[in-house]
C-alpha cells in the first residue's frame, strides 16, 4: 500500500500542473479569438484575388513574367510552417509527417527546406536535410511585414532558377476542434481550367499590366494566408490539448483521492487492531 505522504504529494503536484495547464488554456484561447479574427478578416480577400489570377492567367502570355515560368520540375523548394513551441497536440506532428512523406518521394537531395517554426528547423536539422532559410521567434508579433520578407526569399529561389517548384505545407483552420494539413502548390502559378459561362469583361488598362501588378501582391497575400491559418490553427490546437490536460488533470486526483481515502483506512485499520491487540494481551 502506497505512503499517504507520497499520494498526498502526488496530488498536489497534479493540482499545480492543472492549474498551469489551465492557464495556459486561456492564454491560447484568447491569441485564438485575435488570430481567428485576422484569418476571416484575410480569407476573402485571398480568395478574391486567387480567382481573378486564375481567370487572366489563360488569356496573357507566360513569357511576360518570370513567375509565370513554366519548366521541366528538378529541382524543389518545400515551405513548412510549424510552431515554436510544442504542446499542441499532434498540430506539428501532423505537419511534418506530410511534408517528409511527400519530400522522401520526391528524394531530399533534390529539395530544398525553408523552415517557417522551430519545430520544423529543429525536425529536418536532425535528419540533415538542406535548409536554406529558417524563421524563428516571430509569431508573437506576427505582421504582414513577415509575409513580405518570407515571400521575397521564396519568389527568389523561383525567379532565380534555383528552384523550378514550391510547395507550401501547412495547417488550415477549419474549427477550434478541427485543423487540416494542406500541401499546396505556391509556384509555378498553374490552374486547373474550368468550364466558365462566357462574360465580357472589360479590363483597364489591361490583362497584361493588371498581371504584372497583381501577380507578387497575389503571393504576398498567399504566403499571409499561410501564415495566419497556421497561427490561428496552432492556438485552437494548443487551447484544446490543454482543455485535456486539465480534464486528465482532474481524473488523476480524482483517482489518488481514492486510493488516499484507501490507504488511510487501512491504516486507521490497522491501528485499531495493534490496539486491540495489545489490550488482549495485557489481560
Amino acid at each position: 500500500m502506497a505512503n499517504l505522504k507520497d499520494i498526498r504529494d502526488r496530488i498536489k503536484s497534479i493540482k499545480s500542473i492543472q492549474q498551469v495547464t489551465g492557464a495556459m488554456k486561456m492564454v491560447a484561447a484568447a491569441k485564438m479569438r485575435k488570430a481567428q479574427q485576422r484569418m476571416e478578416q484575410a480569407r476573402p480577400y485571398s480568395g478574391r484575388l486567387k480567382d481573378l489570377i486564375k481567370d487572366l492567367i489563360p488569356d496573357v502570355d507566360r513569357n511576360l513574367l518570370p513567375l509565370l515560368d513554366t519548366r521541366e520540375k528538378s529541382r524543389y523548394t518545400f515551405v513548412v510552417i510549424t510552431s515554436d513551441r510544442g504542446l499542441a497536440g499532434s498540430f506539428n506532428t501532423n505537419v511534418l509527417k506530410k511534408a517528409q512523406r511527400e519530400i522522401d518521394e520526391i528524394g531530399k537531395d533534390n529539395v530544398d527546406l525553408i523552415c517557417i517554426g522551430k519545430k520544423s528547423r529543429d525536425h529536418f536539422k536532425r535528419r540533415e536535410y538542406n535548409i536554406i532559410f529558417e524563421y524563428l521567434d516571430f509569431w508573437n508579433e506576427l505582421e504582414f511585414n513577415h509575409a513580405i520578407e518570407f515571400g521575397k526569399n521564396i519568389i527568389e529561389q523561383f525567379t532565380s532558377g534555383t528552384s523550378d517548384h514550391v510547395q507550401v505545407v501547412y495547417n488550415e483552420f477549419v474549427s477550434v476542434a478541427t485543423q487540416t494539413v494542406i500541401s499546396e502548390q505556391l509556384l509555378p502559378l498553374e490552374y486547373e481550367q474550368e468550364e466558365q459561362k462566357v462574360v465580357d469583361k472589360l479590363f483597364e488598362p489591361s490583362k497584361e499590366e493588371i498581371v504584372l501588378n497583381m501577380i507578387p501582391r497575389h503571393l504576398n497575400v498567399q504566403v499571409w494566408k499561410y501564415l495566419l491559418e497556421s497561427y490561428a490553427s496552432e492556438q485552437a490546437a494548443r487551447m484544446l490539448a490543454m482543455e485535456n490536460a486539465t480534464t486528465n488533470a482532474q481524473d488523476m486526483i480524482r483517482d489518488l483521492k481514492l486510493k488516499f481515502n484507501k490507504a488511510r483506512q487501512t491504516a486507521i485499520t490497522m491501528e485499531i487492531l495493534d490496539i486491540v491487540g495489545g489490550a488482549e494481551a495485557l489481560k
